[in-house]
């Protein structure tokens, strides 16, 4: 089975500088145009994403009846769809079309008051909903850094094309592939001048399959990565989750206390790790179950095979 890192994406960049340039030179409602066609070819040709999210919407079918999915082609569709809407969303909030006024929070004070005080914070996110609402964090008070680390120069790149565009950002892109010392000194320091961590937990290291804690999600055990507790309980601070949702047109942070701070006792090390991934995979579960067609993971999560 190819690791999420190893699916190809090499023309993922290129379609969105091309995206990119129809959305600011003639808007929203053209590029919406074309995104039917876009879709349906690659909703066709990517069998694996295909087979992905049908494996993935059968089991919220399964796990709540009432979300109105059956897990079928169908739905699948429109989950790709979903996704599209999502880029061109972080396309429009570059382009300045989405401002802070047309962002709602929930759990926002807690962070504020961590900021003022001057206090560093890691954010645990995942690949639900639009994460590039992210550089409306840096606008929550003056001088805030928020710091984003990637897993593959695919993200990078696409990322430094949204920096470029929206012309500054206090935003910071950390490409790594592991999580090693210099990386752990460097978010030290950050996070020591009050910046801010986010770390997606939602997806197993590039550089080690070992480095991994069983968990159950939508009913069924699933892979979590152990690098976003281990990087935490080295840095000492807060923790929080944070979830970003589309309600209609609306965009909606929530943040949410997840720890004061990770302690991994040396006696029972992997036993409190699996106890903080299963307390995310919780959460996270809560939050899929809210908008199904936002979690954006087409790869075989539960590790199921490809037949």
């Amino acid at each position: 089975m190819s690791h999420w890192a190893q699916i190809e994406e090499s023309s993922f960049v290129w379609g969105m500088k091309l995206l990119l340039k129809i959305y600011l030179l003639f808007g929203r409602r053209l590029l919406q145009f074309f995104l039917y066609p876009v879709v349906s070819y690659y909703w066709l040709v990517n069998r694996t994403g295909r087979q992905a999210s049908r494996r993935y919407l059968e089991k919220v079918a399964a796990y709540l009846p009432d979300a109105g999915l059956q897990g079928g082609n169908y739905d699948s569709y429109r989950h790709f769809l979903s996704f599209a809407n999502a880029i061109i969303d972080k396309l429009a909030a570059v382009g300045g079309a989405i401002s802070l006024q047309d962002i709602g929070y929930k759990g926002r004070e807690a962070i504020i008051g961590h900021v003022d005080n001057g206090q560093g914070l890691v954010l645990l996110g995942s690949h639900l909903g639009n994460i590039e609402v992210l550089r409306a964090i840096a606008g929550l008070r003056k001088d805030v850094n928020v710091n984003v680390l990637v897993h593959t120069r695919h993200a990078e790149k696409f990322n430094a094309l949204l920096n470029s565009a929206a012309g500054s950002s206090r935003v910071h892109l950390i490409q790594v592939t592991d999580i090693n010392a210099a990386t752990t000194m460097l978010l030290m320091d950050k996070v020591d001048a009050g910046e801010i961590v986010v770390i997606a937990a939602d997806r197993t290291p590039v550089g080690g399959q070992n480095r991994v804690s069983s968990a159950v999600f939508l009913g069924h055990p699933a892979l979590f990565p152990q690098g976003p507790y281990i990087l935490a309980s080295l840095l000492k601070c807060p923790v929080y989750t944070l979830f970003c949702l589309k309600h209609q047109r609306c965009q909606t942070i929530y943040f949410e206390h997840f720890s004061d701070t990770i302690v991994l006792p040396r006696k029972n090390r992997d036993g409190a790790i699996t106890e903080y991934v299963q307390a995310y995979a919780d959460r996270l579960q809560s939050y899929c179950l809210k908008e199904p067609l936002q979690w954006f993971n087409f790869y075989d999560f539960w590790q199921e095979g490809h037949g």
